[in-house]
C-alpha cells in the first residue's frame, strides 16, 4: 500500500512538472519573460492555463495607425466569437469613475491621496476602433476587457458600454467564459489576414525604435 502511494506522488508530481515545462513552452511562443509589463505576462500565463490556444494571443501590440503614428494593445484574443481586447491595470486604492468620462479618481490612504488616472474603458474604446479601422474587411464583434491586478477595488463605476466588462484579475475566467457563451460564433472573412496584421503589430512591439 504504502509502495503505490509512493508511485502515485511521484506520478502526480511528475505530471505537474511536465505540464509546467508544457505551460512554459506556449508562453514562450506567446511572449518573453523582459517584454510588456509584468502583469501582462501575467494575463497571458493565466489565459494559458485556462486552456486559451497560445495561437490565439496576441500580446504588446503596436498596431500602426494610417496617420503613421502607432497605437500601443496590452492584449488580443482571437475566438470563435469574435475579437477580445485586453486593457490591463495594476492600482491599489480604490478607484471610481464612469465610463463616459475621461478622468477616474484613484483614492489612497483612506481618502488623504487621490490621483487621477485616465478612463481605461476609453483608451481601450479607441484601440478596438483603431483595430476595426485595421480590420475594415471583418464584420465581427470586438469585446473589451480591462483587467486590474494589484490590491484596488472598484467603486461606483456606472455606465459601463454594453460589451465592455471590468474585472479583477482572478476573475478573468469567469469573464471569458461569459462571453464565449452568450455571443453565436462570429463569421471571418478571411483570417489568415486578421492573424498576419495582428502578427505584425506584435513585430511592432518588439521594435524598441517605434515611438507611441
Amino acid at each position: 500500500m504504502i509502495v503505490w502511494t509512493i508511485f502515485a506522488l511521484i506520478a502526480c508530481g511528475l505530471a505537474v512538472y511536465i505540464f509546467g515545462i508544457r505551460d512554459y513552452q506556449d508562453f514562450r511562443k506567446v511572449t518573453s519573460p523582459s517584454r510588456g509589463s509584468r502583469t501582462e505576462r501575467a494575463l497571458v500565463y493565466k489565459l494559458l492555463k485556462y486552456g486559451i490556444p497560445y495561437q490565439t494571443i496576441f500580446q504588446d501590440l503596436s498596431l500602426k495607425k494610417y496617420n503613421g503614428t502607432y497605437a500601443q494593445i496590452d492584449l488580443v484574443v482571437a475566438t470563435k466569437v469574435g475579437l477580445i481586447v485586453f486593457e490591463v491595470k495594476k492600482y491599489s486604492g480604490w478607484i471610481f469613475g464612469s465610463g463616459n468620462q475621461n478622468q477616474w479618481t484613484q483614492v489612497l490612504n483612506y481618502g488623504k491621496i487621490k490621483h487621477r488616472i485616465y478612463n481605461p474603458i476609453l483608451q481601450n474604446k479607441n484601440h478596438i476602433h483603431q483595430l476595426k479601422k485595421k480590420l475594415s474587411k471583418e464584420n465581427i464583434p470586438f469585446f473589451s476587457v480591462i483587467v486590474f491586478y494589484g490590491d484596488c477595488e472598484l467603486k461606483n463605476i456606472n455606465y459601463i458600454p454594453n460589451g465592455t466588462y471590468l474585472v479583477k484579475s482572478n476573475k478573468v475566467f469567469f469573464v471569458l467564459r461569459k462571453i464565449l457563451k452568450d455571443n453565436k460564433p462570429a463569421t471571418f472573412t478571411n483570417k489568415r489576414e486578421l492573424v498576419s496584421i495582428l502578427n505584425e503589430a506584435v513585430m511592432n512591439g518588439a521594435d524598441y525604435g517605434i515611438k507611441m
